[in-house]
Order: C-alpha cells, then sequence, then structure tokens
C-alpha cells in the first residue's frame, strides 16, 4: 500500500536478506522460519538496490511521504534504512514546506521487524557492544519519530512485528487496515523488547496489558488493536490510501507550529509531575502567541470565517 505519489504500480525494489531468529536478530523480527507467523518471505538474490529505493520519498501537498519499500521481506528493515527514515525526518522538522509526515509501507507488511545485517557474531561480542547497537539503531530509530517537529501518522497496510510495531506506536496518529496486525514478538525470540517498547506500549495501554502483549507475543488483530488504543481508527484495506491522505493533509492544513508545541507538550507529560508539566504548557503559549497561525486562528475567530494556516 503506497498512499503517496510513489505509485503502487511501482515495480518491488527487492533486497533479499531476511532476518533469522538467531544470535543477531536482536529486534525480534519475524522471520520466515517461525511457524505461527509467517511475517517475511525468502527470494532468489538480485543485485542489492540503492537505500533510496528500498525507502521511498516523495513531497506532496505538504505532506513528506516515507514508504518502506522491501515488500519481499515484509519491509523487515536494515540499518540503511533506518538512517534514510531518521534523516527525513530531521529534514522534515527543518523544512517549512513539511507540516506534516506519513510512514506507510507497500506489499502485504508494514515493517516485520528489523534485519540486522553486519552486527557482529554472538561470539565475537564485548562487553558494551549490545548496548551500544541498541542506543545507535532502535532507540534513535523511534526517537526519531517522537522528536519529529512535524505530526507524524502511521499508515499500517499489514503485519507490524517487533521495531516494526514499535514504530507505529510511536507515530501520533495511527491508521491501520483491517488486515494488520500488532506483535510483540521478543519473547518468542528470548529476547528483551527494544526500540522503546517497554515506554512505549505501558503508556498507550497500561502496564498489565503491556506486559500481556509483550510476555506471550501474540498477534492483535487491528480491531482489538483499535480497542486497546493502540491505534485510532481501522479502515477497510482499499480505504486505507485516502484514509491516510485525507488525514495527512488536514494535519498539513493546520497550525504547525501550535501541533508541535502540542506533541512536545503531550509527550513531555507523561515523565512529568504536574508543576512541571503546567510550566512547559505556559512555555509552549509564550512560544505560540508569537506565530503568525495564533495570529490567523484569532482573527478568523473574532471575523467568524474560516482560518488559513501557513505553518508559520
Amino acid at each position: 500500500m503506497t498512499p503517496s505519489p510513489a505509485s503502487p504500480g511501482r515495480p518491488d525494489a527487492r533486497e533479499h536478506h531476511t532476518t533469522s531468529a538467531g544470535p543477531t536478530d536482536l529486534t525480534g523480527s519475524a522471520s520466515p522460519s517461525d511457524p505461527s507467523d509467517r511475517s517475511e518471505s525468502t527470494a532468489p538474490a538480485d543485485p542489492v538496490p540503492s537505500v533510496d529505493s528500498l525507502v521511498l520519498h516523495a513531497t506532496d501537498n505538504g505532506v513528506s511521504w516515507i514508504t518502506l519499500n522491501r515488500p519481499a521481506a515484509l519491509n523487515a528493515v536494515t540499518w540503511d534504512q533506518r538512517e534514510r527514515i531518521i534523516g527525513l525526518l530531521a529534514d522534515a522538522s527543518a523544512d517549512p514546506a513539511v507540516r506534516a509526515v506519513v510512514i506507510t509501507a507497500s506489499g502485504k507488511g508494514f515493517c516485520a521487524g528489523a534485519d540486522l545485517r553486519g552486527s557482529p557474531p554472538a561470539g565475537d561480542r564485548v562487553a558494551g557492544d549490545v548496548a551500544r547497537l541498541i542506543r545507535l539503531g532502535a532507540q534513535r530509530f523511534i526517537a526519531a519519530v517522537l522528536d519529529c517537529e512535524k505530526p507524524v501518522l502511521a499508515a499500517v497496510n499489514g503485519t507490524a512485528a517487533g521495531i516494526g510495531a514499535h514504530l507505529a506506536f510511536a507515530c501520533d496518529l495511527v491508521l491501520a487496515a483491517e488486515s494488520a496486525r500488532f506483535i510483540e514478538v521478543f519473547a518468542r525470540r528470548g529476547l528483551v523488547p527494544d526500540g522503546g517498547g517497554a515506554y512505549l506500549l505501558p503508556r498507550l495501554v497500561g502496564p498489565q496489558r503491556a506486559k500481556e502483549l509483550m510476555f506471550f507475543g501474540d498477534a492483535v488483530p487491528a480491531a482489538e488493536a483499535e480497542r486497546l488504543g493502540l491505534v485510532n481508527r481501522v479502515v477497510p484495506d482499499g480505504e486505507l490510501p485516502a484514509a491516510a491522505r485525507e488525514w495527512a493533509e488536514r494535519l498539513a492544513a493546520g497550525p504547525t507550529r501550535a501541533l508541535a508545541l502540542t506533541k512536545q507538550l503531550v509527550n513531555a507529560s507523561l515523565d512529568a509531575d504536574r508543576a512541571t508539566a503546567f510550566t512547559a504548557e505556559a512555555a509552549a503559549q509564550e512560544i505560540n502567541m508569537a506565530t503568525a497561525d495564533a495570529q490567523e486562528g484569532i482573527s478568523a475567530f473574532t471575523a467568524r470565517r474560516r482560518p488559513t494556516y501557513r505553518g508559520r
């Protein structure tokens, strides 16, 4: 599913390095070797394509569309793909022409987890290697979404497992196709969740439900994910592109700085006491009232007309 200007009819750009459940698979990817979850598939080896073809990008009508495009592996994400996405999110923050971001994927999967090609074999590691790998990889990846200064929407078109589920949960809004499902696969591999999972999930569903999801690693269908509060809305598969575009363009037409400050306040409030949260709220109001969009909103309200926000 590619609701961006990158057409769904684009030929597949494939990279055939699937994850294994072996010692270098630190982020609990859903692997084709797991009979309970066929989250990746194998294919004949092809020349390795460029990362630009594995993470498609286009900006349209103020929306930055980031599309994982490794469908043969259900979009299991590699290090170079992560770095490109981190860079695109940083670019979105800095570009005044970008006022919202959508993260989605092509094919039948959203993201089957992490493909850690190039990580050291278990026998070659020294103390600190794994922690460094996680800090510089999965945690940077998720932090880039949380820290993006534009609203980020996930359009989840299929399986989101391991770091793929956390990528969706880190987004500000989540739309899911009916066929989507979310899997905390780490315990299946004897692993601890990474990519901020133990931070994100309790804040979305509470600690006991988060433990249930992480302890058992059961697949959560889209409808159940909506009921639990993991996603905002579930739509029929064929309607996901249009729904994502509608929400993204509504966000892009909004008061961009006010939305950024609101995102920061909500995210920070989860770790702050009341006094700190109230102080941050007052500071955000001070900053926002100096923006042109705030003045436009007030003027439009006074004149009883629809405001026109320009992201400034």
